[in-house]
């Protein structure tokens, strides 16, 4: 797996990542205090698009979107969470894609279950 740093360049519209989301949890106190939770870095996945709708109908540009909707931008020092670097999901095994539907998942599973393991 490859990391590309965000300040350095941005996965395919709609590409599946993995992203490295760094920022503080709970994001502020009782009394507003931004430094006060505990400082994070963790992986998840999400997909990246140069636009995003939310249901209150607010755009927005440049971000990852998980999910649940969750919407991270690119690496800010001063956001409560952001992404910092995304790498490419590994392809589905025995396959050179990251999806499959209908038809197309019953052959490839079962060839994927009849290949030996590391091979």
């Amino acid at each position: 797996m490859t990391w590309v740093d965000v300040r350095e360049g941005r996965p395919e519209i709609g590409m599946p990542v993995a992203v490295a989301i760094t920022g503080r949890y709970p994001a502020e106190d009782d009394d507003g205090d931004r430094a006060s939770g505990e400082a994070f870095w963790l992986v998840r996945t999400m997909y990246y698009t140069d636009w995003f709708r939310t249901e209150d109908g607010v755009t927005h540009h440049d971000c990852f979107v998980d999910s649940d909707e969750v919407i991270r931008f690119p690496y800010d020092p001063e956001s409560d969470d952001s992404v910092t670097h995304w790498a490419e999901l590994p392809t589905l095994p025995g396959t050179k894609t990251h999806f499959l539907g209908g038809d197309d998942v019953a052959p490839a599973l079962r060839h994927a279950w009849e290949v030996p393991a590391g091979a």
